[in-house]
């Protein structure tokens, strides 16, 4: 079970990688990185965290995203002193986008479909 996630997480980890690196477009960097980041977390807590129910689990990463969306909306990696240093920039992010949360919810939505179906396949 754990082997899944850590194998999700990796996978969804390069793929969001090849994104900012080689797409600079309108749509899939902006909207769709958003929305797999989402998977990205959640595969990353489940490994760590593999007994924690995963409806709440994937709630709990949604919440999570949003938080730091509100906490770009605030610029908090300016008020923490971290403006200069580029890493801090765009782990954390600076700029805040009602869309992102949009995106956030949309991952978080396929998550738990994804969650519900894999349960219904195994009988859970």
């Amino acid at each position: 079970m754990k082997k899944r996630y850590i194998t999700g997480f990796l996978l969804l980890l390069a793929v969001e990688i090849l994104i900012a690196l080689f797409v600079h477009d309108n749509f899939i960097r902006p909207y769709i990185g958003d929305v797999i980041v989402v998977w990205v977390v959640y595969c990353f807590v489940k490994i760590f965290l593999p007994k924690i129910n995963s409806y709440l689990t994937a709630l709990g990463v949604m919440i999570f995203a949003f938080i730091v969306e509100f906490l770009q909306y605030i610029h908090i990696v300016d008020i923490l002193g971290l403006g200069d240093i580029k890493f801090f920039r765009v782990l954390i992010g600076t700029s805040f986008s009602p869309v992102d949360l949009l995106c956030y919810a949309a991952g978080t939505a396929v998550t738990l479909l994804l969650i519900f179906i894999t349960g219904k396949v195994h009988g859970k």
